[in-house]
């Protein structure tokens, strides 16, 4: 018996199909036993003599041929990882609903190893209720189910949708394969996240902002509600799509997203600040567009006032209500400190509970899909994460949370629900 990784590749029936060619060559080649269960509509976009030859293992769609084996058993059975690429709107829903109507379908569901479906479609598909509806199932299940990548898809359409390129795809499975299933650590928990960037604005048309693009937030969302929390995801400007949580509070300003954040954290139990708030926000805002003169060159002057500091607020008034509290610190670097300097004291200066410092820059951090981030915890612990995806850094960041989180809990008296605190408000402060 083989004693490499066992990998089952399911292809599902769309035109990304070609990719899961060169995602088998990346699998194989890094030393991955790897088994292909394509659909019959997947055979139409790449032949079965081409599964064949760069597996080196036969290939079968239905559950008829070789029955003496029970293939749709024995295969999920005895894989350490099933990954689907392209997982369609389809198979999406197929696998969601538990239907089993070829192999695939059946390997899914008798599969007791990670699950990993990396979706490819176009971006209305992908953006159904229908299909993130799924997804929300899928991941609820415990499913690691991909973000599809943004850019050029069949014909000149372009958006969301794209099937990850094969060395990212084979970096997933490896991490996914590492990793084991995902635990169900934050079940019946309630999970706060901020993402994006607020905007603040000058008139009805222009505004002062930065360049994040709620990336890394989004991935927290997403993490923690695979774990098992009720999360409520406090969504800034954001250029990606947002994970299927359970609810969505949509925020412009710096002041709506405390606001949102603050309701929000009433009764929750860990808040991760992953939003990128602006510091400033100009005095005065013009009812009107602010028009240039033609025959002057002068500009208008913006005077700017600082905007509420989110993070130390909730600091001052959880008074034990809030048993983890999670900032980010997004830093360049200057005269004064590098980096992680400007990090320590930052976290010595807020109180918070963790603090992600990460470097950030215009090809650095923000818009970008991948981090490197150090973890400061206020026991004086460091956890430095090297560049990898913003989906790793996320779930190494709840990794640090759930302990403390655990702590946290194992010592403090019982907690108001929501509701209570809702109604009595006073009681956040005394």
């Amino acid at each position: 018996m083989s004693t490499r990784p066992r990998v089952v590749l399911g292809v599902a029936g769309g035109i990304a199909a070609y990719k899961a060619v060169l995602l088998l060559r990346e699998l194989a080649e890094s030393g991955h036993d790897v088994r292909v269960v394509p659909t019959a509509a997947a055979e139409r976009f790449v032949g079965r003599p081409t599964w064949e030859a760069l597996s080196g293992h036969p290939v079968q769609t239905d559950v008829w041929a070789g029955a003496d084996e029970v293939p749709h058993v024995r295969i999920g059975r005895e894989a350490d990882l099933v990954v689907v690429a392209p997982a369609t709107a389809d198979l999406l829903a197929r696998a969601a609903h538990g239907l089993a109507d070829d192999l695939l379908t059946n390997v899914l569901l008798t599969a007791t190893c990670p699950v990993l479906l990396a979706p490819a479609m176009h971006t209305e598909m992908w953006q159904h209720p229908a299909t993130q509806a799924n997804v929300a199932t899928l991941r609820a299940r415990g499913v690691v189910v991909l973000d599809p990548a943004s850019g050029r898809l069949t014909g000149a359409d372009s958006g969301p949708g794209r099937l990850p390129e094969p060395a990212d795809l084979a970096a997933a499975c490896r991490r996914v394969l590492g990793a084991g299933p995902r635990p169900r650590d934050l079940e019946g928990r309630r999970v706060v996240v901020s993402a994006g960037g607020t905007r603040e604005p000058l008139d009805p048309v222009r505004y002062l902002g930065n360049r994040s693009s709620g990336r890394q937030g989004a991935a927290l969302a997403a993490a923690a509600a695979a774990r098992g929390a009720h999360v409520t995801l406090v969504a800034a400007s954001v250029d990606v799509p947002l994970p299927p949580v359970a609810e969505v509070v949509r925020v412009g300003t710096a002041a709506q997203l405390r606001d949102a954040v603050v309701a929000a954290a009433a009764g929750a139990d860990a808040v991760v600040m992953a939003a990128a708030v602006a510091d400033f926000a100009p005095r005065s805002r013009s009812t009107h567009k602010i028009k240039k003169s033609d025959d002057s060159d002068d500009a208008p002057v913006v005077e700017l006032q600082r905007n509420p500091d989110v993070l130390a607020g909730l600091v001052r008034e959880r008074a034990g209500a809030l048993p983890v509290l999670v900032g980010f610190a997004a830093e360049t670097g200057d005269d004064s400190g590098g980096v992680l300097e400007h990090g320590r004291r930052k976290l010595a200066r807020k109180g918070c509970d963790l603090l992600v410092v990460n470097e950030v820059g215009e090809t650095r951090g923000f818009g970008t899909e991948t981090n490197s981030v150090v973890v400061l915890g206020a026991d004086g612990s460091e956890r430095g994460v090297a560049e990898t995806s913003k989906d790793v850094v996320a779930e190494i960041i709840l990794d640090s949370l759930v302990p403390m989180l655990a702590r946290a809990l194992a010592v403090a008296p019982p907690r108001p629900s929501r509701d209570e605190r809702s109604e009595n408000p006073r009681r956040e402060s005394e």
